[in-house]
């Protein structure tokens, strides 16, 4: 073999190898119910995202934005591995119309110099985690609230703030929301398969994040239909933030930028010291979603509710909860 056929088969065994872990660690990214809806495609020089239905929460999230959500957010840890391996990716959304379900398409361009930035954000992606517990503290500061919401505008979506007459909206809607799943039979069905110890392996909310008693909060929480293990204070919650994740879109295009900037302001979040509370509820339930909608005056259309608030304390993290492995969700080729 030639010296520069040598370098060339050098060059694509990184790039392979690249590709791998960004899709390894894309694995890590926030879903609904923890399902993993995911599935990527790899070869040697590309590598491409699609929507798993199989791992679809079908009553709750009929039409799948939630699902595309989280795979946006799975997109978005796969770019912050890449970059911090030092490479400029081609990056292309919803590339087969025909195909709806293939939701990204990842080319490797060049080498790109590595920022403090790019691999401090992918060392997040290993501490990033749900906490469902309510915290006391201090209420999140102005310098870091605009931090995030320029984290979310970066990866093309808006975090809209809400003021304290709002939350009381939102806690209603919440409320409504919480009722309407809980008298549907289908919608118990499938929160149960998904959390507690009958989950499927590798997936699924466990107990032991799940708190073991109702949480004093001014908007309510998910509702798993069962307590779990996770220790919670009985203080009641005051101090939170709430945010609402929005775009000018309401469909596939929109849901998956809404995904990568969860993943955006999440990450920065994170590295802020802040905890990050995911709430679909009211985006599930069509009626509710409305009434967030509302709340934004304009502003588009919501893709999900956040809860912000200072870390705990104590200094305590809740429980990870489990991944799929890799070669559940990575095709090669």
């Amino acid at each position: 073999m030639s010296t520069e056929a040598s370098i060339r088969a050098a060059d694509t065994r990184a790039e392979a190898r690249a590709l791998s872990a960004a899709a390894t660690m894309a694995g890590h990214a926030p879903s609904i119910h923890n399902t993993q809806p995911w599935r990527w495609r790899l070869t040697s020089n590309e590598l491409s995202l699609y929507l798993d239905h199989s791992r679809a929460a079908e009553v709750t999230d009929p039409d799948s934005r939630l699902a595309v959500l989280s795979c946006g957010a799975a997109l978005h840890h796969a770019l912050v591995s890449l970059a911090a391996d030092g490479w400029h990716t081609i990056l292309a959304r919803m590339p087969d119309p025909a195909h709806p379900d293939h939701l990204a398409r990842l080319r490797l361009d060049h080498r790109i110099p590595v920022g403090l930035e790019a691999r401090r954000h992918r060392q997040t992606i290993g501490l990033r985690h749900t906490d469902r517990r309510p915290t006391g503290g201090t209420p999140v500061g102005t310098e870091e609230l605009n931090a995030i919401v320029g984290a979310a505008e970066s990866a093309g979506a808006g975090l809209h703030i809400l003021r304290p007459d709002q939350v009381l909206e939102l806690a209603g809607a919440a409320d409504q929301a919480q009722r309407a799943e809980n008298a549907d039979a289908a919608w118990q069905a499938e929160v149960n398969y998904w959390t507690g110890g009958t989950r499927p392996l590798g997936s699924g909310i466990p107990d032991a994040a799940i708190p073991a008693r109702a949480t004093q909060t001014t908007v309510p929480g998910g509702d798993f239909g069962h307590l779990g293990d996770l220790p919670v204070s009985a203080e009641h919650e005051n101090v939170a933030t709430f945010a609402i994740l929005y775009g000018p879109e309401d469909g596939e295009i929109g849901w998956l930028r809404a995904g990568e900037a969860l993943s955006a302001s999440w990450l920065t979040a994170t590295e802020l010291g802040l905890s990050v509370l995911p709430l679909s509820a009211t985006i599930e339930v069509t009626v509710t979603r409305e009434r967030i909608r509302r709340l934004l005056a304009g502003l588009g259309h919501p893709y999900l509710v956040l809860r912000l608030t200072t870390g705990d304390p104590a200094g305590s993290a809740a429980p990870h909860t489990p991944r799929l492995p890799a070669d559940q969700v990575i095709e090669r080729f």
